[in-house]
């Protein structure tokens, strides 16, 4: 009763309720508010304070940026949809809002665009080498099964398109990347596909901003290549999953492409099998399956082959003392 009071209370007052509307729209930082509702910015940041002490809205760190979004979860998360949904399509406020909100979303979209122009061409060349991304995601789903998914998250992002694929049979999921450039075009792509249930945030993989047992399911696509301490990355993966949650993992299998290394950042000419495997041990993860994508047909021979990886964490029922063998 008393939190449900505390939200009523927080979000009596038209400006407040603006916000709610905004968020409910996606993701903004106090700049972006501040332009949307023509106030100024200790204005703003109070009300964004109240609600967010109020558990109505959620708030996360990313640079120097705070973005603010509608709670996800628990009575506030409830209260505040329900106030958006109640809210009528044809107030004239509430629409200069979105038109506003839309405005700052092409500038949003115009800058991701540049950023993709200008880094598109190694990006294309490196995807001419592999099987296309469209069937290297069809069988990270075929890997997944059908079971249920309540929270994913997806490590290296990149531009979001593993949250996109799995955006329709995820409750929630959040994509993490250490490339604000690749957040902005991540944000932008799912704003286009008109996918709410999926949000981006900053953040390093050796150091995920999550509790322990966090996710049931968690992606690592295409970035252990990239990282000086796979087995870290590893490891802090199975950390966030709940007991019996699922790690699914693609990288290039073990290949001599050393150009890859200079001209693409690649520390790593792939990931061998029994790399993986005694990472996936050391972890406290049992691996499930492993599954091969073989490259196209290249005139000149040359092509990488696709890897992935199904494991799991051990069921709340495993014994301690199995799961400290494992992790030894």
């Amino acid at each position: 009763m008393d939190e449900l009071l505390s939200g009523l209370r927080a979000a009596a007052e038209t400006t407040r309720v603006r916000i709610l509307f905004i968020l409910a729209h996606g993701e903004a930082n106090v700049s972006e508010l501040t332009q949307i509702l023509g106030q100024s910015q200790p204005r703003v940041s109070r009300h964004l304070k109240l609600m967010a002490e109020a558990g109505l809205i959620s708030r996360h760190k990313e640079g120097n940026w705070v973005l603010f979004r509608l709670r996800e979860e628990d009575m506030g998360g409830a209260l505040a949809r329900a106030i958006v949904d109640l809210l009528p399509g044809s107030d004239p406020v509430l629409a200069g809002d979105l038109a506003r909100l839309e405005e700052i979303r092409s500038r949003r979209a115009e800058a991701a665009s540049r950023y993709f122009a200008e880094n598109a061409e190694r990006w294309e060349q490196l995807r001419s080498l592999h099987v296309r991304e469209e069937d290297v995601e069809q069988a990270m789903v075929r890997l997944a099964g059908n079971a249920p998914i309540r929270l994913h998250v997806d490590l290296g992002t990149g531009t979001g398109a593993v949250l996109r694929r799995f955006a329709g049979r995820a409750a929630q999921s959040i994509g993490i990347d250490s490339s604000r450039d690749m957040l902005a075009i991540a944000r932008v792509n799912l704003e286009r596909a008109g996918i709410r249930n999926a949000q981006v945030r900053h953040g390093e993989i050796y150091a995920l901003p999550f509790p322990d047992g966090f996710a049931d399911f968690v992606t690592i696509h295409q970035v252990l290549h990239f990282l000086e301490d796979p087995a870290r990355a590893l490891a802090e993966a199975a950390r966030i999953l709940e007991p019996g949650g699922r790690l699914l993992i693609v990288d290039f299998a073990p290949h001599e492409l050393d150009e890859l290394r200079t001209e693409h950042a690649h520390r790593r000419l792939g990931i061998a099998a029994e790399h993986m495997a005694q990472w996936l041990h050391r972890a406290g993860l049992a691996l499930v399956q492993h599954d091969v994508l073989p490259p196209p047909w290249r005139k000149e021979g040359k092509g990488l082959t696709v890897s992935l990886w199904l494991a799991t964490a051990p069921a709340a029922s495993q014994s301690p003392s199995l799961m400290m063998d494992r992790a030894t």
